[in-house]
């Protein structure tokens, strides 16, 4: 684990890269309905709400092991959120 400000880069990057994907989606399908795709913006943005406030915790025994879990919840959070712009087609 580098550190936390490149953890919350990543954080940043990652989620802001899936809300760039769903905003090209929307502008190459003007004749699609944008419920869904606006569904997972919200998501995009729920799921970066909850791990900054992870990563700001205080009260952590273990900063190492915290850190690489958070870090393992984005991955597996945004791959299912790119999974859902890629079901949009």
């Amino acid at each position: 684990m580098a550190s936390v400000r490149d953890l919350k880069k990543d954080i940043n990057y990652v989620l802001g890269d899936i809300i760039e994907a769903v905003y090209i989606w929307e502008l190459t399908n003007p004749e699609k309905d944008t419920k869904k795709s606006e569904k997972i913006i919200d998501e995009a943005i729920e799921t970066f709400d909850e791990l900054i406030e992870k990563v700001n915790a205080k009260d952590v025994e273990d900063p190492k092991s915290h850190f690489k879990a958070i870090n393992n919840e984005l991955e597996e959070r945004g791959r299912k959120l790119i999974d859902k712009i890629n079901a949009l087609g």
